[in-house]
């Protein structure tokens, strides 16, 4: 038997819906063919669009109250040019994508149409800037020409190109994976070059700006603890307000990942062994930033997660794309539990990438649209937004000695619980006991659930069967006095709700 303890609430720890953020990189198909038609006359002819960008699109991320699009990288941020993406379309010049694939980037997507997305997602922009090949001056009028309201030759600009009022981008991420595609650096020449470019990123009107460095990649422990001692300073208000970390679940070798649809139970096994790592890498990376800052006023942004598998058969190997089965389900729901159990240290999380690349939680086809299996977790998790996280301990059946079954819970502004749980048994139904401590469950108590499950692992959505792996009601779910009862179906992720 499976054991849940949901403890009181400790204080007003919030999780924060910056969490369940997005990552959107000028990466095959994601922006062209993903969210912009507007340099495309026949596409835009044919997919109802606002300025150029896709209305089934941002109606379906509205549906999950995306928090934050990252953008526009990932490596291409550090070898982009905002420059070159502004003014008018016709007069931008073209670059070579040379990280992915080797295609011409025409830069029709630009500042102007990222922010005008954002605008319509109803979401906070999340702008990476280079630091790789560009310069501190580069960086530093890129924020005067987003947030500066005065008169300036930045600002003067933006109104030339037609935006009058600044946007006040708050997250700026200062360069990507400078330890690899952003320029191979070593941890302490990062660190110098974060605190140069960071004291000209400047706060204009009413932007304060949360200023994110180049963080870990993956259980790089030595590159945190330099820049946490080099590049955090406490109180300082134009350092570090956030450290990212990348990892990817990723199994077995690098250059032989396997296939995202076609798989076996033992390869699943791998795949969630390694999505736990997860908790490790929050645990240790966290440890490490409490010796500088016990107050945790900077804050861990796991700005790239998700799984990686090998393309698929027949598409561009430099654009990264894959399906997403009930397996890449099942990860998202572990990622979102750790998450929000670290939620005093995490502050932003974005999953990579958003449309048609790695993990994606939607893909297109010409005029067609799809949601992925991981986009109905995102449905199924939204309701964590901004909650108060509550304490959860988890006592697990094991199976193939990874731990059955995770879990995560909060209480909303209206006082309504909810407990998030996974089970990646393949095969066995998990019965789980779920105490609450210090609520008093009344017989008159609601208690409703969601689920995202399916037939076979490998199931997924089609453009011929789009509803193959969908958001379901959940009844499994009993209440015998003071405890909570579900049986979590094999291969399942589970969200209840007790109001």
């Amino acid at each position: 038997m499976n054991r849940i303890v949901v403890k009181e609430r400790d204080g007003d720890v919030k999780i924060s819906r910056h969490i369940y953020g997005h990552f959107s990189e000028h990466l095959g198909r994601c922006i062209y063919g993903g969210y912009w038609v507007g340099n495309d006359p026949e596409a835009a002819a044919s997919i109802p669009n606002t300025r150029g960008i896709r209305n089934d699109v941002t109606a379906a991320l509205r549906r999950i109250k995306i928090p934050n699009l990252r953008w526009p990288g990932g490596c291409f941020a550090d070898e982009y040019h905002w420059r070159d993406g502004i003014g008018p379309r016709e007069e931008r010049p073209r670059m070579v994508n040379t990280h992915w694939g080797g295609v011409t980037e025409d830069n029709s997507f630009g500042t102007h149409e990222f922010l005008d997305l954002c605008e319509q997602l109803g979401c906070e922009p999340y702008i990476c800037g280079n630091v790789g090949s560009g310069t501190v001056q580069e960086l530093s009028q890129w924020v005067e020409y987003c947030n500066f309201d005065g008169v300036s030759p930045m600002a003067d600009l933006r109104r030339k190109n037609g935006r009058s009022e600044p946007w006040n981008v708050r997250y700026w991420g200062i360069g990507n994976e400078n330890w690899g595609c952003g320029g191979n650096m070593t941890a302490e020449f990062y660190a110098d070059n974060f605190r140069r470019y960071a004291v000209y990123a400047r706060n204009y009107g009413k932007s304060s700006l949360y200023k994110i460095a180049c963080g870990p990649n993956s259980a790089d422990y030595h590159w945190t603890k330099v820049l946490m001692e080099k590049a955090y300073v406490k109180n300082s208000g134009g350092m570090l307000q956030g450290l990212s970390l990348h990892y990817y679940t990723i199994p077995g070798e690098w250059t032989k990942k396997g296939s995202a649809v076609e798989f076996d139970e033992k390869k699943w096994f791998e795949t969630m062994e390694k999505a736990y790592v997860m908790d490790e890498l929050v645990h240790k990376h966290g440890a490490i930033m409490d010796e500088y800052d016990p107050g945790k006023e900077a804050g861990l942004v796991v700005d790239e997660w998700g799984t990686w598998f090998d393309v698929e058969k027949g598409t561009n190997p430099g654009f990264l794309y894959q399906q997403n089965t009930l397996r890449d389900a099942l990860v998202a729901g572990i990622h979102f539990n750790i998450f929000n159990n670290y939620a005093e240290r995490i502050r932003m999380a974005n999953i990579a990438q958003t449309i048609n690349v790695l993990q994606s939680v939607i893909l297109t086809e010409g005029t067609k649209m799809i949601c992925t299996p991981t986009y109905h977790v995102f449905d199924m998790y939204k309701v964590h937004h901004d909650a108060v996280k509550l304490p959860v301990s988890v006592d697990s059946e094991t199976v193939n000695g990874i731990p059955s079954v995770s879990s995560s819970a909060s209480m909303d502004k209206d006082g309504k619980i909810h407990i998030s749980l996974t089970n990646i048994d393949t095969e066995r139904e998990q019965p789980v006991k779920i105490e609450l401590h210090g609520y008093i469950l009344s017989p008159s108590i609601q208690v409703r659930g969601k689920i995202v499950t399916a037939e076979h692992i490998q199931d997924h959505n089609t453009f011929a069967r789009e509803d193959n792996v969908a958001l379901k009601e959940f009844t499994g779910i009993s209440l015998s006095g003071q405890i909570l009862n579900a049986v979590l179906p094999a291969k399942s992720v589970v969200t209840l709700e007790l109001a």
